[in-house]
């Protein structure tokens, strides 16, 4: 029974290590896929605030802007809510009061913007070469370290597209006298059309990445190790009812056979009644038992013929003993004075008969 726990054991072991292995790789490959997908989820949502903020946008250029224009240039100070990007950035900023987008930001980052606080940092400013040097790279994305903090990063493009912009970010000569008072002449300057000056980017918090991705890891860990601690019992239970319960019997048949045990009883007729029952398998354990049944045929064949001869041997063995003991006492000196005497008292019989007869 120990070899069969160790046979159950051993494979065990072996089925464990290729399941520890598995769940190595493919912990690391799905942790990649998982990072990856987290990432473009989140990718997915910067794109629609960037959406929802140029919709804002384009509402604001189309409608208010095209009202007020009219009254811009009477007006003595500039209106800055006139400005489309003005009232993006301010109803991405209520869109921030939401608890679940308080650590969300958003930034027209401008090679040279009208405001400063759009003025795009060496980072950003990279990102914008990038696009101006690829004219088909639509979406960057990644992680950057800002102000301390490990964030996640969703660009795209952003040129002029309408021409009514120039108006105020052609040359000073056209701007609006107000905006010049406001802003000045060197900021927001010497645009042009379709030209590429800025990217518009939403910085995620990086835990919003690692957050799903771990979540999605370990319930897929514990999913598998349910499934390998299944697979565990069920071979486990499969191994021994199909592989170590038909070994057993062979093997203690075997063991009797080796150390010259094996008699016919009433638990030998058991045990080959269950090797009858494995020898009925078409697969190779059947195989061994047939084997096996024969080999206790052979056996059991040969104790019976090697039990006769010992019979026969000891009858001889008796007979020869005997004929060898009465040879001696016939061969022995004291047998002969006996056979000697003998004869003379028949001798003298004989004579005394023959005196006395008539």
């Amino acid at each position: 029974m120990r070899g069969h726990s160790k046979l159950a054991t051993k494979f065990t072991l072996l089925l464990s290590l290729v399941f520890i292995g598995a769940i190595l790789m493919s912990g690391f490959a799905l942790s990649k896929a998982l990072e990856q997908r987290a990432e473009d989820e989140i990718n997915y949502r910067g794109q629609i605030l960037i959406q929802m903020i140029n919709s804002v946008r384009e509402y604001s250029a189309t409608h208010i802007t095209t009202l007020l224009a009219p009254n811009l240039e009477k007006q003595e100070n500039f209106i800055p809510e006139s400005i489309p990007s003005f009232a993006a950035r301010e109803v991405f900023e209520n869109l921030r009061k939401n608890k679940e987008y308080t650590d969300y930001f958003y930034k027209d980052a401008t090679l040279n913007p009208t405001n400063t606080r759009d003025k795009a940092d060496e980072f950003e400013t990279q990102l914008i070469e990038q696009f101006r040097n690829k004219s088909d790279l639509k979406i960057l994305s990644g992680f950057r370290n800002l102000y301390g903090n490990e964030l996640f990063y969703s660009a795209r493009p952003f040129a002029v597209k309408d021409s009514s912009c120039l108006r105020c970010h052609g040359t000073p000569e056209t701007a609006p006298k107000n905006h010049l008072e406001t802003y000045g002449t060197e900021n927001g300057m010497g645009w042009k059309l379709n030209e590429i000056i800025a990217t518009q980017i939403v910085y995620f918090p990086v835990s919003e990445v690692f957050d799903r991705v771990s979540q999605a890891f370990f319930l897929f860990i514990a999913i598998f190790i349910g499934i390998f601690t299944l697979v565990i019992l069920t071979f486990n239970y499969l191994l021994k009812r199909n592989v170590i319960q038909p070994l057993k019997p062979m093997a203690q048949l075997a063991q009797k056979i080796s150390t010259d045990t094996f008699v016919y009883n009433q638990t030998e007729m058991f045990e080959l009644r269950s090797l009858v029952a494995i020898a009925k398998r078409t697969d190779e354990l059947g195989q061994l038992g047939q084997v096996f049944l024969r080999m206790v045929h052979e056996v059991y064949t040969r104790e019976q013929r090697l039990k006769k001869q010992m019979q026969e041997l000891s009858i001889q063995i008796d007979e020869t003993k005997r004929t060898r003991q009465v040879a001696e006492i016939i061969d022995a000196e004291y047998f002969q004075n006996l056979s000697v005497q003998a004869k003379e008292i028949r001798k003298k019989w004989a004579e005394s008969d023959s005196s006395a007869a008539p």
